[in-house]
């Protein structure tokens, strides 16, 4: 497999050279130069196979030879401390005569949200990249709250990588923020932005575009814009159309940065008996917005309940408006280049009747999320605000749609004990960390604040790295 950016620019990469790149040169995303296909007699002999089997089945697709016999100890070690033996376990909420309603929890890793699943296996598959080249790198990783801790617990440690984590301060959970501030080991640093998260996407998107500096310090990114995320997310929805007792299915995806979701829309590229996409979001509804006028028109973020959520500037939309365009670099650049000069784009027609074809999508306020996590905590199940939100969507959804019985997966992206204040506020029930997680972050916070300026994150990388 090869890969390509979605703006066109520079040759073909291997998978090594993409993933330890994360962004292109051009300032694109990597893109599998095709979508390879899973035959529905292969994904019938997934409903036998673990979660790291069908994970190391889907990788060696998207990887050159190379890599095929070390994959499936990779998976195996990726997923081995993992609370579900399921990894990603698929819960019946309501499947009567008018209803198929399941929660597809997602929380089972070690820092108890979705992107664990990724990062486990990203952190193995750069390790092994770097030892087979003999270097070394610096990640630099953008985050709302979940990455980042997610990135710290797979990357603490390991003897070729320093890891710089940038959170907006103060918009984050004290659990998501002690879970990055509280490592101890000496190549984990924690750097609390004086802005957004959209803000600290741009400062990490700027370095990684600045050749200089990605040669000076071998910078690689490890948020959805690498396309090893996307490609380890969209492992569970084949293990979830594998677990449900008929396909296809609809599903509801809370999403801000839009790469659960373009992962959904990967594997139904690749032949997953997927039925519809259900964007769900909270009051920063630029998604919604899209599809329902074609105007990408990002705003202020406005802080709500669920804080891995509060994004305007979605980067892997950039990998949709390459698909939807016919894989068009030129309509990709110059999308952006008018959302750079005007802070807007209008989708073509055709584009945008694609993505409504593709995608439905759904705002969720914060009232709302609450009474949803109220009303499901009656019934015995516990939310997440995240979680809520798309629940909240998925229900909206299926009261528009009575008619059909196709089976509706909501995706429960973090563990309410992560979001402990919002959950308590909204149904009384204040949630528990795993005795384990709260012994590990009970310790001395280690944190720079900076201010929202490359030159700021210039010197704090010179200081560290040389």
């Amino acid at each position: 497999m090869k890969y390509i950016s979605t703006r066109g620019g520079g040759a073909a990469q291997d998978f090594a050279s993409q993933l330890l790149s994360g962004l292109a040169a051009d300032g694109g995303l990597y893109m599998p130069a095709y979508w390879p296909q899973v035959s529905l007699a292969q994904q019938a002999d997934f409903r036998e196979q673990s979660f790291a089997e069908v994970a190391a089945a889907l990788c060696k697709l998207y990887t050159d030879a190379s890599w095929h016999a070390a994959l499936p100890k990779m998976t195996q070690e990726a997923f081995a401390d993992f609370a579900a033996p399921e990894i990603a376990p698929l819960r019946a909420l309501c499947t009567d005569s008018e209803r198929s309603l399941w929660l597809l929890e997602l929380f089972h890793g070690p820092t108890l949200a979705f992107k664990d699943i990724a990062m486990q296996l990203l952190a193995r598959l750069m390790e092994h990249a770097l030892a087979q080249r003999d270097q070394t790198a610096t990640i630099l990783v953008a985050t709302s709250g979940d990455t980042g801790a997610a990135a710290v617990q797979a990357f603490a440690g390991r003897e070729r990588l320093q890891l710089f984590v940038l959170y907006p301060h103060g918009r984050i959970s004290d659990v998501q923020r002690r879970q990055m501030t509280t490592a101890r080991q000496a190549n984990v640093h924690a750097l609390a932005v004086e802005g957004t998260f959209d803000d600290c996407q741009r400062l990490v998107k700027g370095l990684l575009q600045d050749q200089t500096a990605r040669r000076r310090w071998r910078l690689a990114g490890v948020n959805s814009i690498n396309w090893a995320r996307v490609m380890a997310q969209l492992v569970y929805y084949f293990t979830a159309l594998a677990q449900l007792p008929q396909t296809p299915a609809v599903f509801a995806v809370p999403t801000g940065n839009f790469g659960n979701i373009f992962a959904a829309y990967a594997a139904a590229r690749m032949g997953a008996p997927i039925a519809g996409l259900l964007i769900a979001s909270n009051s920063n509804d630029v998604l919604p917005r899209l599809v329902a006028s074609g105007r990408y028109a990002p705003q202020k973020v406005c802080a709500t309940t669920s804080p891995a959520m509060d994004i305007q500037w979605p980067s892997n939309l950039e990998r949709l408006v390459f698909e939807l365009s016919g894989r068009s670099p030129q309509t990709t650049r110059a999308a952006y280049a008018a959302l750079a000069q005007e802070g807007a784009w209008q989708w073509p027609p055709a584009m945008h009747t694609a993505l409504t074809l593709n995608f439905g999508a759904a705002r969720v306020s914060d009232a709302e999320a609450a009474a949803t996590i109220k009303r499901w905590h009656d019934k015995g199940v516990l939310l997440d605000p995240h979680s809520a939100v798309g629940l909240a969507a998925a229900e909206r959804y299926a009261q528009d749609h009575e008619e059909a019985r196709t089976p509706l997966v909501s995706l429960a992206a973090a563990h309410p004990a992560k979001f402990p204040d919002a959950v308590a506020e909204a149904c009384g029930a204040r949630p528990e960390l795993p005795a384990a997680l709260a012994k590990a972050l009970d310790g001395r916070e280690r944190l720079r604040l900076l201010p929202p300026e490359r030159d700021a994150l210039c010197a704090v990388l010179a200081e560290t790295c040389g």
